[in-house]
């Protein structure tokens, strides 16, 4: 189980897919050049369009989304793990799915995963948001093997969902994925205290590389990326300009606080009176 970085590349996606595709590339580069062995960008890191509408106007399939190509490419390159936090994939005339991609060092696909909890909410600043009227929401939880062991992955609004961490945690996952790009509202709020609740609950690490700051489709992003260690520690922190956040993973960790709180072992069955 031996130790290695892991860095969250932050953006500010626009709706330029060749401009923020070239943008993730120089990030992933950097990330790489400073020793990063594991490397995520965050939800949405070709396109946030203003609405569902111009990002199911700016999918393709999977088999003919440019970015694919240019990611497995500069994986291979750098010979190391990429997490490509999400992608719009169209999966139909209306629809797309929410896709993470996680490529291994030879370039190839290793797993992807469709995030399953989709974002309708209202929000009392007035926002609202129904990301199920054009995306389709993914059925099944993805955990990945890598030299380091097992990872789960998610994406964004999944993690108020702690049923989905237990479940990949007890297939093994010693870290869970969770790229991001939560409102500036919901951040502010909620963020810190999700991830870390997610990571001691689970003895986890969690990798959460997120979009940051005023998008030019006038939606504003929380950013602050983090790495948060299964104790709960903060390893790593982002504020809200693009950049990469960095830490060192060991695996052990987990397991030494999984040994001191084995609480994996201790959930029960009951009935609800």
């Amino acid at each position: 189980m031996s130790k290695f970085r892991a860095a969250c590349v932050q953006l500010r996606s626009g709706d330029d897919v060749a401009e923020n595709l070239r943008d993730a590339a120089h990030w992933i580069r950097a990330a790489a050049k400073d020793g990063a062995q594991f490397v995520a960008t965050p939800e949405n890191t070709t396109l946030m369009a203003p609405d569902g509408g111009a990002k199911l106007a700016h999918s393709y399939d999977e088999a003919r989304d440019p970015a694919l190509p240019v990611f497995g490419e500069l994986a291979k390159e750098l010979g190391i793990w990429l997490l490509i936090g999400s992608l719009a994939i169209k999966v139909s005339d209306t629809k797309t799915a929410n896709r993470s991609f996680l490529f291994s060092p030879d370039g190839k696909v290793a797993v992807r995963y469709s995030k399953i909890h989709l974002f309708d909410v209202n929000l009392l600043s007035g926002e609202q948001y129904r990301e199920s009227n054009t995306v389709a929401g993914g059925d099944e939880a993805q955990v990945a093997d890598t030299p380091w062991g097992r990872i789960g992955l998610s994406i964004c609004y999944d993690i108020r969902f702690p049923q989905l961490y237990r479940q990949m945690a007890k297939k093994g996952a010693f870290a869970f994925t969770a790229p991001s790009a939560f409102t500036e509202t919901t951040g502010k709020a909620h963020w810190h205290v999700l991830l870390r609740a997610r990571a001691i609950e689970n003895g986890a690490f969690m990798i959460a590389p997120a979009q940051g700051g005023l998008h030019a489709n006038g939606r504003r992003t929380y950013g602050h990326s983090l790495i948060v260690s299964p104790w709960g520690e903060i390893l790593a922190e982002g504020g809200t300009e693009p950049g990469i956040f960095a830490a060192e993973i060991d695996p052990r960790l987990s397991e030494d606080a999984r040994e001191k709180v084995p609480s994996l072992e201790h959930d029960r069955s009951f009935s609800l009176a």
